[in-house]
């Protein structure tokens, strides 16, 4: 390209495409930087200081540009459509750097260089999307171009209006009609730049009995243009839709266009399926849209060309009316807003345009056909085979019951329970959605929300694949992760009502009812001083959310659980996620239970172990000082003296016992510690009760992870494998028998207390063949497994056992 550079006569001109190459290529090898460190951040400053008076050359500039794009990218997550701007996009970014330069020519070289690019690119668009003898907008806002158009028919329509203005539009007021299926807000803006008040809109409902569901029901339309009529009103411009901004359905442009023609109402299209006009065959459907009177088109998206204009063509023979209306100007700075367009054009060709299009709409047809063959997945764009937008969702009906997306509910459902469905199924949805996403960005899927059909994901190849650089295998991949997640929503949706009626019938829990969450249920533990009649903060109820929450992820299962408030409340609540079809609710709501009841108890021992060890305190104090007082009477004045007592320590010893105190923690009471001197051990006392298991009580396969029903006798395990585990089990039986099959040998030798009593040669031998059980040692038992046969070891002495 710098050979192609040279060449060029206008040195500013070879200058200008020099820095602009130069200068993409210094913010695209800083970004390629950034994402290879990963974490080093950029110290953008974007901090306002005062301007060097010495200037600055452009790295630094650029430099600074780049931090202030980038240098925020560890604190936000950078979206993943990542733009690729290629040479195409060059070319169109370096048409804003050329229009500012041309500006500075002379008016003669100005008026024609304008006309020339003006005129081209209108014959290009014209001839390439079959749009014959038309002109040519061009406008960075989309919905400015139908707003001009308006205008233009407010002039076309009113005769008077450039004399008597308001004073018109007052006596005959003008009706402009706009589909139900139209884009948010179009109308408010049209209204907010014509003047008009809102009666001046007309909305016009979609097919509900027959048809498509997102089409402009022509019908309706006649009837409402009739009443307008009879009352006085003028119809003035009806809207329609070549691919709706929701669903990319096509109106029936034919149909309407015979019935703009019989009222004299002007008509506009616009929609993506609009590109489909540059491709070889077209549907009848969107041919018709190249008779009507003027359409808008935005070949940017289309083409992948970034800050490339919008394009309104139309069609009128007055030029005074169009330069009233601003649809054309005398200004060259208006003209050369088609220069990027004009220079993109050229550098793609028509081979590249159409290739682009075609691109995206195989894309389509690709995934389309690739969802017909995959179970619980409903397309809603079946009918509209030409479409280049594919809209599915998640759809299965349960087993015994009506269908959850069913449009009409069943007589004996409550709406309550049809819209409860409906919110899990469109919480499902949201979800798949968003797992798409993350999993395929490229693929360029959005997830909406339909009014009929509820939450919905669309694929919009026309929009997104140029930008993204979406190929085929993306869309294979997307296919995949379709079919990876289904199981999952499946297994969920089928466990929403197992999991309400478990809970439901287990004490101390309570099922919330939050329909946008996408996981198999919500609960709450309704703890001892729980408040149930008001919904303000529970502190000591968040406190046992939490622990609960960090309990059950340590289980390291594959649920996951989340906590937050309760849909307009502000009480925790424990969320579990989606679920898979092995999961054991009844299980699971009973781990959850006995855990928040764990919880609970531990909160209250600590919160009454700050009184006791307070009492125990006071209680020692005294203790303390009542021992003082004896030893004071005991050993009498003198022995308090310092040098006197000495003496008479020493010709006279006392012969004290060593008296102490020590603290029953789990009791809560003070001992003596004289049992501890005397047997030299200490006393295991008051035996502490069990500690509540968190987890139901079960056998569990080796790797079989916690809420996961048992696999034993299934052809998941295999024979051999099935027999070692039975094996086991059974080794760990027999050693855990008990202690009434223990045999203890009681010490020959009393004078030394727990040493080991000889063993003979044949239990010797016996023992090593297995044929006798080994004989357990007494000093190692315990007292719980002494009292079990206090007959037996009542003539060994307790004093001298070595206890644990």
């Amino acid at each position: 390209m710098d050979a192609s550079l040279e060449k060029i006569a206008d040195p500013t001109l070879a200058e200008m495409g020099k820095n602009l190459k130069e200068a993409m290529k210094m913010l695209e090898d800083s970004q390629r930087r950034t994402e290879e460190e990963n974490g080093k951040k950029l110290v953008s400053g974007d901090i306002p200081g005062p301007l060097q008076g010495s200037g600055q050359d452009m790295v630094s500039i650029l430099q600074l540009v780049q931090n202030l794009m980038h240098g925020d990218e560890d604190e936000e997550p950078q979206s993943p459509r990542i733009q690729n701007i290629g040479e195409q996009g060059h070319m169109a970014l370096l048409g804003h750097s050329l229009g500012a330069y041309i500006s500075t020519l002379d008016k003669e070289k100005l008026r024609k260089l304008t006309t020339r690019i003006l005129s081209d690119t209108t014959l290009w668009l014209c001839r390439i999307f079959r749009y014959e003898n038309g002109c040519a907008y061009f406008h960075e806002e989309e919905r400015e171009g139908l707003a001009k158009i308006c205008r233009l028919a407010i002039h076309s329509r009113y005769e008077d209006f450039v004399v008597d203005g308001f004073n018109v539009l007052y006596n005959k007021k003008p009706v402009i009609y706009l589909s139900a299926a139209a884009r948010p807000g179009l109308g408010q803006y049209l209204c907010n730049q014509l003047g008009l008040p809102f009666p001046c809109l007309c909305r016009v409902p979609c097919n509900t009995m027959f048809g498509s569901q997102h089409q402009m029901d022509v019908a309706f339309l006649e009837k409402l243009i009739k009443d307008d009529v009879e009352r006085g009103r003028l119809p003035l411009l009806l809207v329609a839709n070549a691919g709706t901004t929701a669903v990319g359905h096509t109106d029936k442009i034919g149909r309407l266009k015979e019935l703009c023609e019989q009222y004299g109402i002007w008509l506009h299209v616009e929609g993506v399926n609009l590109a489909t006009l540059a491709l070889g065959y077209v549907s009848s459907s969107v041919l018709a849209a190249t008779k009507c009177d003027s359409m808008t088109m935005t070949p940017g998206p289309w083409l992948g060309l970034p800050a490339v204009p919008a394009v309104t063509l139309y069609k009128h023979d007055d030029p005074a009316l169009t330069l009233v209306a601003g649809l054309t100007s005398n200004k060259p700075a208006d003209k050369l807003r088609a220069l990027p367009l004009w220079l993109s054009l050229q550098y793609l060709g028509l081979d590249g345009i159409v290739e682009r299009i075609k691109h995206a709409c195989q894309l389509s047809h690709r995934l389309q056909e690739s969802l017909k063959k995959v179970n619980y997945i409903k397309i809603l764009v079946e009918d509209e085979l030409s479409s280049p937008v594919v809209v599915f969702r998640f759809f299965q009906e349960l087993p015994g019951s009506d269908p959850v997306l069913k449009a009409v509910p069943a007589p004996n459902m409550t709406p309550s329970a049809v819209s409860r469905e409906r919110h899990s199924c469109d919480a499902l949805n949201r979800w798949l959605g968003e797992q798409l996403k993350q999993l395929v960005p490229a693929s360029g899927l959005t997830v909406m929300d339909l009014e009929a059909d509820g939450t919905c994901m669309r694929f919009s190849p026309l929009m997104t694949a140029a930008v993204l650089g979406t190929r085929g295998e993306d869309v294979d991949q997307l296919v995949a992760c379709i079919q990876s997640k289904l199981p999952v929503l499946s297994c969920t949706l089928q466990l929403h009502e197992e999991f309400k009626q478990e809970v439901e019938g287990t004490a101390g829990l309570l099922y919330v009812d939050d329909p946008n969450w996408p996981g198999i249920g919500v609960v709450r533990y309704e703890h001892a001083n729980d408040d149930k009649s008001t919904l303000k903060s529970d502190p000591e109820g968040e406190k046992i959310h939490a622990g609960l929450l960090k309990k059950l992820n340590e289980l390291e299962s594959d649920l996951t659980f989340k906590i937050g408030p309760e849909y307009k409340s502000m009480k925790s609540c424990l969320y579990v996620g989606m679920a898979s079809d092995d999961t054991d609710i009844a299980e699971l709501v009973e781990t959850i239970v006995a855990t928040a009841r764990e919880i609970e108890e531990n909160s209250r021992l600590l919160e009454n172990m700050t009184e006791v060890v307070r009492k125990g305190i006071q209680e020692a104090q005294v203790e303390l000082q009542k021992a003082n007082e004896e030893r004071l009477l005991e050993e009498g004045v003198l022995r308090q003296i310092p040098v006197v007592g000495s003496v008479l320590n020493w010709f006279s010893p006392v012969q004290a016992l060593q008296k102490g105190r020590t603290f029953n923690l789990t009791a809560g009471s003070l001992e003596s510690t004289e049992p501890i001197y005397v047997y030299k051990a200490q006393g295991a006392g008051v035996t502490p009760p069990p500690t509540p298991s968190g987890t139901r009580t079960k056998q569990r396969l080796p790797g079989q992870k916690p809420f996961k029903r048992s696999l034993r006798g299934s052809d998941a395990l295999s024979e051999t494998s099935s027999v070692s585990h039975i094996e086991d089990l059974e080794k760990v039986e027999h050693l855990c028998d008990g202690p009434e099959q223990m045999t203890l040998e009681a010490s020959s030798t009393e004078g030394h207390p727990g040493a080991p009593s000889p063993r003979h040669a044949d239990q010797t031998e016996a023992l090593k063949k297995g044929a006798l059980r080994p004989e357990v040692d007494h000093s190692q038992l315990t007292w719980a497994q002494l009292r079990h046969k206090p007959a037996e070891h009542s003539h060994a002495d307790p004093a001298r056992l070595l206890l644990k």
